[in-house]
């Protein structure tokens, strides 16, 4: 390594050198800042904040619920083998009272209703009357061995929510109630959000003891440490930061930046300061830190770029959160840039790290290894390229499928994929789906074009439609703007069906207009202020989307015939909303979220490489260790049974935008060498980059692997996968890239041409 010429970078690098103090000073002052920035970040662990604001269904959605305010409420079951004994009635009731000493909280239970029709009516009255109807079933508000009471949470920001769950847990345990299922979706919010907020700091302790571990074992200077510690610390903190000042939040999904920007970091750190401490006899230090960053200053700059162009390719997908943390890395390793070359060498230099001349770095083993590299990948140099390009071809079919052969990836996004199985919540849920109902719910917004909501013909022909949707196959249950007059009938001994000639039906329904301002229940199906919109509750099963496709249908011709035998519904409109739509939505952007980044991905990174390297062999060639790291993880993946989530879709990303950096130093260093024989460039690129690439992989694998020990499975999944893909790409650097170039060079070991 020579010393570096006068041009305008090795210019901008002196002055760095020369002004280490100023910049301490300066991140000194900004660091602090950026961590109290970074840690007012708020969280919004919720699946239902998933789709992207722009979304036309999203925007749909929330019109509706501005109109329809929807409550969070959560089930409680409480259990017995007799629910309408007296001692279960009896813990029903004090549930409901507890429940209700819980500020923010309301409750109210099936029982209320049927007391309020038939007052005194005995436990076992009670139990015809609640099984005479097929409704309270359908609602999961009675069961064979359950009575439930629902809790409504009268709360506004997540604080609140969580404040009021923790009140109706203790109010439940401090009255005795006994066995108790909770389901609903603010206990999912509350812990995702949780467990978003846990994931990356659970995960940095263990990569707190691999820094300590790699610093001393590689470098064996507390003082090289410190610089490191330091510099990872500005990084992140100043990383995040810019996420809170772009208006991000922490998603199931963003956590990862944090952890991303710390690996990638600390990877391109080790990259600087192997070469730092490479210092020649004879060379003065000064001169040499100088040289050190003007060598490394090419190969880590385009890594960065290649890396943050990967990065952003996500923003192309229609997940809000995939979308923000390829932005949000992708900012963020732009700055990991700015401090590796600013705070990282005024670190260096203030703190005297020693280099090798003082302290030799450990590697004995692997210069024995790289000593047999490039004989040994000449000799196998066909099986290896073949087996790296048949591993390829295998994860290309596992991961998108072949027409007649195999289907692609499933796509998941069910709620339980996203909780932790050994959690109370999961065998709740679980438990609730097999033996009671399904919990995917659509709704069905109707705005008419005149303020005739209670009309009787409206109504009428609402009802039509509502009777057309309980008879689907797929359907569990139907709540509309005539299910309180139903029930009201129904409880009066008149039945639950409505007359269905005009006049009788008029008189049914001729105090519709009253009952809105008495019974809040009716006001959750019409809107009472402007009188033009209604609503109707669908829960269904089959929530994927092809399950939801077939709903929509069936939805859209039963409105069809409805509005088609009623005139008053003349002009009506009708439309799907809901967060079960939105969800739906999120899957079916999946393949094409992993298919558009794995291209745009694989296309920056190509370009960059079209600036970087002279040969176009060198070029494609390049692409092979990341590629065969990928599409073979993709295709463990899929011989274990996994599927694609808002987490492993992103592993293409991470994993192509991670690995080329590896690529990119071997390739530069094996360019200081251009003209000699292929086996002198390897070697070469070998004893001054493999070994950093060697720590640097191993860096980023421990780092990733982290994850392994949370308790949120998409994130335990990502970490898992992303390990293994960055230890397979390791094998095909040191293996199938030789043993490619040797093919394609057409040389033999000594410089002879085959």
């Amino acid at each position: 390594m020579s010393a570096p010429g006068r041009d305008r970078i090795a210019r901008a690098l002196a002055a760095v050198l020369r002004l280490r103090w100023p910049i301490l000073a300066a991140y000194a002052l900004l660091v602090p800042w950026a961590a109290l920035v970074a840690a007012r970040i708020p969280n919004e662990g919720a699946i239902d904040r998933l789709i992207v604001p722009s979304d036309p269904d999203y925007v749909t959605t929330r019109a509706f619920q501005r109109v329809f305010p929807e409550a969070q409420t959560v089930l409680l079951l409480v259990e017995a083998d007799d629910p309408w004994s007296p001692a279960a009635l009896d813990r029903v009731a004090r549930a409901e009272a507890a429940v209700r000493a819980v500020p923010h909280a309301g409750a109210f239970s099936l029982l209320d209703a049927l007391r309020r029709a038939r007052p005194g009516a005995s436990p076992e009255a009670l139990r015809r009357l609640a099984l005479g109807t097929p409704f309270f079933r359908g609602q999961g508000l009675v069961g064979d061995r359950f009575l439930a009471v629902v809790a409504s949470l009268d709360v506004r920001t997540p604080a609140e929510r969580d404040a009021a769950l923790a009140g109706v847990d203790a109010a439940l345990d401090a009255a005795g109630v006994g066995p108790v299922r909770r389901v609903g979706a603010p206990y999912v919010s509350s812990w995702l959000e949780r467990q978003s907020s846990q994931a990356s700091a659970r995960s940095f302790p263990i990569f707190a003891v691999l820094l300590v571990g790699i610093a001393l074992f590689l470098y064996r200077s507390f003082r090289a440490l410190l610089a490191l510690v330091l510099a990872l610390g500005a990084a992140v903190a100043l990383g995040v930061a810019a996420g809170a000042l772009l208006g991000f939040a922490f998603t199931i999904v963003s956590v990862l930046v944090p952890l991303t920007i710390l690996v990638t970091t600390l990877a391109t750190l080790v990259y600087l300061h192997s070469r730092f401490v490479d210092q020649p006899e004879g060379v003065p230090l000064a001169e040499h830190h100088l040289a050190a960053l003007r060598n490394k200053f090419l190969p880590v700059t385009a890594s960065t770029l290649a890396a943050a162009m990967g990065f952003a390719a996500l923003a192309v997908s229609r997940i809000r959160p995939i979308r923000e943390m390829g932005i949000w890395t992708a900012a963020g390793l732009v700055i990991a840039w700015v401090v590796a070359y600013t705070l990282f060498p005024a670190l260096q230099a203030v703190l005297r790290t020693p280099t090798g001349r003082s302290r030799r770095v450990r590697s004995g083993l692997y210069d024995a290894l790289a000593g047999v590299l490039p004989g040994f990948t000449f000799r196998h140099r066909f099986a290896l390229v073949g087996a790296a390009l048949a591993a390829c071809a295998a994860g290309l079919v596992g991961l998108f499928g072949a027409p007649g052969i195999a289907k692609g990836m499933s796509v998941g996004v069910d709620t339980l994929a996203y909780l932790d199985p050994s959690t109370a919540l999961h065998r709740d849920l679980r438990w609730f789906r097999e033996n009671v109902m399904d919990l995917n719910v659509a709704r069905i917004w109707i705005h008419l074009p005149a303020p005739a909501a209670a009309d009787p013909e409206v109504l009428r022909g609402v009802d039509r439609f509502e009777t057309a949707l309980e008879g689907s196959t797929d359907v569990t249950g139907v709540t509309g703007p005539t299910t309180p007059l139903r029930i009201r009938g129904y409880l009066a001994g008149r039945g639950e069906r409505l007359p269905t000639d005009p006049e009788g039906f008029a008189r049914a329904a001729a105090d519709v207009e009253q009952l809105l301002l008495t019974e809040p229940d009716l006001r959750g199906f019409i809107d009472v202020k402007g009188l033009a919109d209604l609503q109707l509750t669908v829960l269904f099963r089959n929530g994927d989307a092809q399950g939801y496709a077939a709903l929509s249908r069936r939805v859209q011709a039963a409105w069809d015939a409805a509005r088609a035998g009623a005139p008053a519904l003349e002009g009506a409109r009708m439309r799907v909303v809901g967060e079960s739509l939105l969800q739906v939505k999120v899957g079916a952007s999946l393949v094409p979220t992993l298919a558009e980044s794995f291209l745009l991905t694989v296309a920056l990174i190509f370009t960059v490489f079209l600036f970087l390297f002279r040969s176009g062999v060198e070029r494609l060639l390049a692409m092979i260790p990341s590629l065969f790291a990928l599409l073979a993880t993709f295709l463990g993946m899929r011989l274990l049974g996994g599927s694609l989530n808002v987490a492993t879709i992103i592993i293409a990303t991470t994993v192509l935008g991670t690995t080329e950096n590896d690529q990119i130093h071997f390739f530069h260093h094996m360019h200081e060498r251009a003209g000699a024989p292929l086996e002198e460039r390897l070697r070469h690129a070998l004893r001054v980059s493999g070994g950093a690439i060697v720590f640097a992989t191993l860096i980023n694998a421990a780092g990733f692997l982290g994850l392994a020990v949370s308790s949120f499975p998409p994130l335990r999944q990502f970490g898992l996968m992303t390990s293994a893909a960055f230890l397979l790409a390791l094998v095909a650097d040191f293996t199938a890239l030789p043993a490619a170039l040797w093919i394609a060079s057409g040389e033999r070991p000594g410089g002879a041409k085959e």
